[in-house]
Formats: C-alpha cells, sequence, structure tokens
C-alpha cells in the first residue's frame, strides 16, 4: 500500500504507512502528535513503531506525547544522543521490521551528521536529505558528504517511491527550471506540481525516475546541469564536488 503523507507545520509531512494485513502502522518522522493522534482516531489505527531520520525538532518532537498515549511504542532512530526519545538505534547496513515489513537503514550525512534513510518494499523514507526536485541544506555535513549520499540514494531501483519530509516541491521546481531550462521532464513534472498544489495535493510520494530526470541535485553530471552551475560560479574547471557545493550554494542564495 503506498504510504499516506500526514501534514504537520507549514510544509512538513509525517508518513503513515499501515501494516501488511494488520492494524499496527508505521509512523516516519513524527514532528507533532496532534495530526497523528487525530488520523488514528479516525482511522482506528495504532503506531507499531515509529522511524525517525534525524534530530532535528520538525522530525522528532511529536514523539514523546505519541509515547503518552501508546507507552510501549516503538522508536527507531540514528545513533545521536541529541534523539532522548529513541528506544532503538540503528547505523548503516542495519535491517529492520516493523509492522510486518522489512527496511534497510542508509546512511545519508549532509542535512545532518548522523541522517538516515530507510528503504524497503519499494520505499524510500529519506527525511530531508533528498527532496523531490532538491536537497536539504548542509547543516553539519559537507558537500562530499550530501553527494555521496544522494549518489547512494539515486542508485536505487526506478519505480522507488520517494517520501521525504517536506513539501517543497513547487518551489524546488522554480530553481530547477534556472538551472534546467530546456529539460522536457523538468517541465512536465513542474506543470504537474502547479496543478496539484493548486488543488491542495501533495506531491509526494514521487518515483525515483522521475527524480533522476528532473532534480538538478541528481542531475550534476548533466552536461546542461553543468554548464549552468559554471556560468553562475564563473569557473569552467569544478570539479564534481566543487560543481554540487556551487549548486547547493546558488539555490541557498536564490529566489524566484
Amino acid at each position: 500500500m503506498t504510504p499516506a503523507p500526514i501534514p504537520a507545520f507549514a510544509d512538513n509531512y509525517i508518513w503513515m504507512l499501515p501494516a501488511g494485513g494488520g492494524r499496527g502502522t508505521v509512523i516516519v518522522d513524527p514532528g507533532d502528535a496532534a495530526p497523528v493522534l487525530a488520523a488514528a482516531d479516525a482511522g482506528g489505527w495504532r503506531p507499531d513503531a515509529v522511524l525517525l531520520t534525524h534530530h532535528h525538532n520538525d522530525h522528532i518532537g511529536g514523539v514523546a506525547t505519541l509515547r503518552e498515549r501508546w507507552p510501549g511504542l516503538r522508536v527507531v532512530a540514528p545513533e545521536d544522543e541529541r534523539i532522548a526519545v529513541a528506544t532503538e538505534r540503528v547505523a548503516e547496513g542495519a535491517r529492520i521490521e516493523a509492522a510486518g515489513r522489512d527496511f534497510q537503514v542508509i546512511a545519508v550525512p549532509g542535512h545532518t551528521a548522523s541522517h538516515i534513510a530507510f528503504y524497503g518494499n519499494g520505499l524510500l523514507f529519506c527525511g530531508d536529505a533528498l527532496f523531490s526536485l532538491g536537497c536539504g541544506r548542509l547543516f553539519e555535513g559537507t558537500p562530499a558528504q550530501m553527494l555521496a549520499s544522494l549518489d547512494r540514494l539515486a542508485a536505487l531501483p526506478d519505480d522507488t517511491l520517494v517520501c521525504c519530509g517536506h513539501e517543497y516541491t513547487q518551489s524546488n521546481a522554480a530553481f530547477a527550471r534556472a538551472v534546467d531550462p530546456d529539460n522536457p521532464a523538468l517541465a512536465r513534472r513542474s506543470e504537474e506540481v502547479r496543478t496539484m498544489r493548486e488543488h491542495a495535493l501533495p506531491t509526494l510520494p514521487v518515483a525515483l525516475a522521475d527524480e533522476r530526470a528532473c532534480n538538478p541535485f541528481l542531475r550534476v553530471d548533466a552536461p546542461a546541469v553543468r554548464a549552468s552551475i559554471a556560468a553562475w560560479a564563473g569557473n569552467q574547471a569544478l570539479s564534481r564536488v566543487d560543481a554540487f557545493a556551487a549548486l547547493r550554494r546558488w539555490k541557498d542564495g536564490f529566489r524566484a
């Protein structure tokens, strides 16, 4: 079953994945307990486990309240002492089972030092590492780390559904069009996103194949993207990592 994004705050998504055949449910990155409790009450389900991708409060802030409601709730998190609500810590290469589904843990440092993603069942819960048409800001990691993390995610199967932590797609599309204006796949995705948001629909999840075709942060080796980066940076001889770093700096200061 396709996971459902539960809106929270201004633009966060908390992901809800029903169990295979049971009443238990996997919840990913519940920064706010209220929308999870409302969804659980409306749907008659309870969480089997919470998966956390990184320590930022808009991804973990609701866990304590959820554990008050369900005291035995399992909380799987990265190896990071800043996540005090964890009941179980995992790192690169770990495999976990939750609500009858198996997930592989992938280390994706860059946005934060201890950021992880959960991959399994054709789904990628990637927090703030990879966004549709974008990627996370580099708060704790280096450009080399983030690029390596995105390379790992981009190597997953085409039909992987990307379930990220924010509804940033429309603003990311504006930047992506500035970088890669002649990309027909990006033009189609941008129009699709515009229509979705006009009808208050989520733009996620999205197939990884679409992201590889459209997302400039996954296309740093594409000649058109590299030419745009070189023109913006005023340097035609950038290394791959330096080109990615310049692209991220460009996005940080971009205003549509």
